[in-house]
């Protein structure tokens, strides 16, 4: 009828084998994350450098380029593919129109003829 219950000790040495757990728990989160970073960070490294021109595609095969972009023109759509200097000169001398953003016809020193 007057159980004392568990001893201030065995409370202890319960709460000790939760944190215990607790703590194993943690480092394995942890071991997770450093895991993730690594992969993301060899991702990055492996990653090509970005190309200096861009060339937006049309919507379909049979429609001429739209723009011509600096590599890292945040208006670049996703149809788009890196292109050599001399290719950007040659899209722009062929009527393909510069981004009215990123100005690679100034950028490239290209003058209209």
């Amino acid at each position: 009828m007057n159980d004392p219950g568990p001893s201030r000790l065995a409370l202890l040495r319960f709460l000790e084998r939760v944190q215990q757990r607790d703590l194993e728990r943690t480092r394995w989160w942890i071991a997770q994350e450093e895991r993730r970073e690594a992969e993301r960070q060899r991702g990055v490294e492996a990653r090509p450098p970005a190309p200096e021109w861009v060339l937006e595609l049309g919507l379909n095969r049979d429609t001429r380029a739209a723009y011509v972009h600096v590599g890292d023109c945040w208006n670049a759509a996703r149809r788009s593919r890196g292109i050599s200097r001399e290719q950007a000169l040659r899209a722009l001398a062929e009527g393909v129109r510069a981004c009215p953003h990123c100005r690679p016809d100034s950028a490239l020193g290209y003058q209209e003829g």
